[in-house]
């Protein structure tokens, strides 16, 4: 994917994007809008590469993808990004079957539904735009083997591929970057310290697999 000075990138999902984002008073670029995380690492590299390029950061720490639709006419369509990234899942099962509240969460077929919509909508409202759908990932460590994760959390990995290979441009493979980082260094905790939020080291691994599915695509 070739960017240059007149792509407006987007960044969105929950606390792995969010990443400790100032929210209010969001200014493109300020490396306090962009957060601590992969978002922001990414983003200095683009903005290095791509002088003129901007780059917003929306992700909300705890959203889950019906949050995502409910705040995206105002965090995605009004921004008229032409790059959309999306990273969501891992609260549609924590927040969910994992910590025994279903209720809270999202069953996977409405998960897959109102994601489907989502990136049609965005489709329809932003003709040309290009779509990078991110796997979620968890490690085994931290909360996740005291919680039940598995196997919703599977489940869910595999809807996102399903609708990243109909709807999307570019796919990112989190849990396969992971599985390479974790081949080179088999400690879970160093490179996501609860198994959800990834570590500095975490991030780098995140930022550098966007980086290379989406200029490389």
């Amino acid at each position: 994917m070739k960017l240059t000075a007149a792509d407006v990138v987007l960044f969105q999902g929950d606390s792995i994007t969010d990443a400790g984002r100032q929210r209010m008073d969001p200014v493109t670029h300020r490396p306090d809008a962009l957060g601590s995380g992969y978002a922001a690492i990414a983003a200095a590299r683009l903005l290095a590469d791509v002088p003129g390029v901007t780059v917003h950061n929306r992700g909300v720490s705890g959203d889950r993808v019906t949050d995502l639709r409910d705040r995206w006419n105002e965090d995605c369509l009004a921004l008229r990004p032409t790059v959309v990234s999306v990273l969501v899942g891992v609260n549609d099962t924590w927040h969910g079957v994992a910590e025994g509240t279903p209720e809270r969460g999202t069953d996977p077929g409405t998960f897959e539904r109102v994601y489907r919509q989502l990136l049609q909508d965005t489709r329809d409202a932003l003709p040309g735009v290009r779509l990078v759908v991110c796997e979620p990932f968890i490690l085994e460590c931290g909360v996740v083997p005291g919680l039940n994760f598995h196997p919703d959390i599977d489940e869910r990995i595999a809807r996102v591929r399903a609708v990243a290979g109909d709807l999307a441009d570019v796919t990112v493979g989190y849990p396969s970057a992971f599985a390479a980082a974790l081949a080179r260094h088999d400690d879970s905790a160093y490179w996501a310290p609860d198994g959800v939020h990834p570590s500095v080291a975490g991030h780098q691994i995140m930022a550098d697999a966007w980086l290379a599915a989406v200029t490389n695509s």
